[in-house]
């Protein structure tokens, strides 16, 4: 076996395009959603804002001139500083069922990130908690929603080969837009909405902007105390609101205002890897005409992002939120929805949307080792 390190200034479409040749011919083909080459070729570059606070290396195995396995060690100085602790990642992890493989490659990013003054390692993180995070666990009869991982069941065993063990799971709850919202939880909502003079409004697509730096805010402020949260940049969020931008459905992305003050916000998106799945990584001409016509066709969306700012929080506007987003995804015209990731132990929100008659479908595991 040999090994090769690229940096972000090589060429990196070897370690881009690995996946579409593992995947193919494979039980897993069917679920796997590749993903554009051009949006990978833009992320591994060093322009990506997550690169102006983080850096990587990328590893990729070969036997007998084949590549076999790939993976990328990553340290993000933001976590470093956010969590006082020099823990560093590895992600994009893909491989062949073989253990040698496996522990050749984390004990690369091992290595890497020893030279490197940390003390720990964690991941998958692709490359960090505000993008794809985790291997899939639970839920591999279908495929993953926009921004979720799909990995196959042998990764887990490659993992804990390689010396790593579980450090947390990831949930994601489901719902049919067919089954009636509880009529206990509609009457809570509607008390809340009165006691604490609540508006709730959709997205502004006019003024985007404005709306993207109120959205900003509420996100970071949202989830500081969430584990392995790291606040996003104004790059980041710039960068993410252009790349969604235009995928957004208004009538899904809502505002919850007190006296006239933004203090809660959801992200919910339609899930184009319905799309994505039949594009096959590439979006030249015809791409773009199976893009228009197929995204006329989803009825599925993810909801990304959830959450009430610190003065705001234990006063039932998460519950608002929930409801008037499942409420809206019906009244859009779509059939289902997913509400994805949520921590195992967060207990609080795990039972709220379970009273709201989600079901877990799909669970993620994220591995750490010590350094």
């Amino acid at each position: 076996m040999q090994i090769k390190r690229f940096t972000l200034e090589d060429n990196l479409k070897e370690f881009i395009k690995f996946p579409f040749s593992l995947y193919k011919n494979t039980p897993y083909q069917q679920f796997w959603v590749p993903p554009l080459i051009s949006d990978q070729k833009k992320l591994f570059s060093k322009n990506h804002p997550f690169f102006a606070h983080a850096k990587a290396e990328f590893f990729i195995a070969y036997e007998k001139g084949r590549p076999v396995g790939r993976i990328a060690a990553i340290i993000d100085y933001n976590h470093i500083e956010f969590h006082n602790e020099k823990c560093g990642f590895f992600g994009y992890f893909e491989s062949i069922n073989s253990k040698d493989v496996a522990i050749a490659l984390i004990d690369e990013v091992k290595k890497y990130l020893r030279l490197e003054g940390m003390s720990a390692v964690r991941g998958p993180f692709n490359p960090s908690t505000n993008e794809e995070v985790g291997f899939l666990l639970e839920g591999f009869d279908s495929p993953p929603s926009i921004m979720m991982p799909y990995t196959p069941p042998y990764y887990l065993n490659l993992m804990e080969r390689a010396g790593l063990k579980k450090v947390k799971d990831l949930f994601a709850y489901i719902r049919s837009v067919k089954e009636p919202l509880p009529e206990r939880i509609g009457r809570i909502v509607e008390r809340v909405k009165k006691k604490e003079r609540l508006i709730l409004r959709c997205f502004d697509m006019k003024n985007f902007k404005k709306e993207v730096e109120i959205f900003k805010k509420i996100y970071n402020s949202a989830w500081e105390a969430n584990w392995g949260f790291v606040p996003m940049t104004d790059g980041e969020i710039d960068y993410m609101a252009k790349t969604l931008g235009s995928l957004i459905d208004s009538r899904l992305a809502h505002f919850i205002e007190v006296d006239g003050n933004p203090v809660g916000a959801t992200l919910c998106v339609p899930d184009y890897n319905f799309v994505l799945k039949r594009l096959n990584g590439s979006l030249g001409p015809i791409g773009i005409i199976k893009f228009l016509y197929l995204k006329q066709k989803i009825k599925k969306v993810r909801l990304m992002t959830l959450g009430v700012i610190k003065e705001y929080r234990n006063r039932g506007l998460e519950a608002v939120l929930y409801y008037e987003i499942l409420k809206a995804t019906g009244a859009a015209g779509y059939d289902c929805g997913e509400l994805s990731w949520t921590l195992e132990d967060n207990d609080l929100i795990n039972k709220g949307i379970e009273a709201m008659g989600c079901r877990l479908y799909k669970k993620y595991r994220i591995f750490e080792s010590a350094l």
